[in-house]
């Protein structure tokens, strides 16, 4: 099945395929049996110029495999005995000025294995397709919408694309939150129907990752646990926490009561004797730079963000 753009409210699905799990692939002269099943999203955020892809999986390190995306360029999900070039192949071709649904076909046709397959992609002015093979296990399939599209492989039934979808167009958050919130509703609708293994969301945007030296702004995975899902939006808790930017007055001058809630936390969390220590700088430097709060913390001009004090008063004094 193929969605484009113009296919908005379709979904495609592959019925009353038996699965039996006896595809083998060959490496070193050995053969492993893989039984991928996976649901993901590929989305575009105007606003931020942004491009992700979210997705899980009963599968071991889903986020090894699935999700591929380069600023300004576009995403793409292969998945279902995934072709993996898939990946660069796609972005060089959006890179190139091909729409999702020209990269789609430029794929399939260059892939004697395609009816195996599951992928979909959005571009880089948003544009979006789906496809799902033939030989994909059931239920299978997926839906592409404006900036966005959905899919996924052994799922419990067409039920977990459609609330995919629904949550991410409904969704008011930043565009990551509406990545695993979308995934999150997949996974609430029943997801992989064979239970739960891993995770990963991928963000890109110009200049978005770590002090601006790379587009990776969101790179996390959860590569084996029994809720991978959740750790993802923990993971995506800490990292709002570390790195996000408070507006200015949110940056609470250190002092007064302010010094005096950090002070407990100090001595909590053993960096210091007692809140009336004369060390109080010195050990919040030090405490600081532990927890990685130095975006967050200024100890030049003494200010802290009220998220982050927020958070240290709950940890350590609550």
């Amino acid at each position: 099945m193929a969605g484009g753009p113009h296919d908005r409210a379709s979904v495609g699905k592959r019925t009353g395929q038996t699965a039996n799990f006896s595809k083998f692939i060959v490496y070193n002269n050995c053969s492993y049996m893989i039984k991928p099943s996976t649901f993901s999203i590929v989305a575009y955020d105007r606003i931020t110029q942004s491009w992700g892809v979210a997705v899980a999986s009963k599968f071991p390190a889903v986020g090894a495999v699935v999700p591929w995306a380069a600023a300004g360029q576009g995403a793409v999900a292969t998945q279902s005995f995934a072709n993996t070039s898939f990946g660069p192949k796609g972005l060089a071709l959006m890179a190139g000025g091909a729409t999702a649904d020209q990269t789609l076909e430029a794929l399939k046709a260059g892939d004697p294995d395609i009816e195996s397959r599951q992928f979909g992609l959005v571009d880089k002015k948003g544009g979006s397709a789906t496809f799902t093979g033939s030989g994909c296990f059931d239920w299978a399939g997926g839906i592409a919408g404006h900036g966005f599209a959905v899919q996924g492989n052994i799922l419990a039934g067409a039920a977990v694309v459609q609330a995919m979808a629904h949550t991410f167009q409904s969704h008011n958050g930043e565009f990551q939150a509406r990545l695993l919130a979308a995934l999150q509703a997949g996974d609430d609708a029943g997801g992989d129907k064979r239970g739960k293994q891993s995770a990963a969301i991928l963000v890109v945007r110009e200049k978005g990752g770590y002090a601006g030296f790379n587009d990776r702004a969101l790179d996390y995975r959860v590569d084996d646990d029994p809720q991978p899902i959740s750790k993802l939006w923990s993971l995506l808790e800490i990292h709002d926490l570390l790195f996000s930017q408070s507006s200015a007055d949110k940056k609470l001058p250190i002092r007064g009561e302010v010094r005096e809630q950090l002070a407990r936390v100090l001595v909590a969390a053993g960096h210091l004797d007692s809140p009336d220590s004369a060390n109080f700088t010195t050990a919040l430097n030090h405490f600081i730079g532990r927890e990685n709060f130095e975006d967050r913390c200024d100890t030049n001009l003494m200010t802290i963000d009220e998220p982050v004090l927020d958070y240290l008063v709950r940890r350590y004094l609550k």
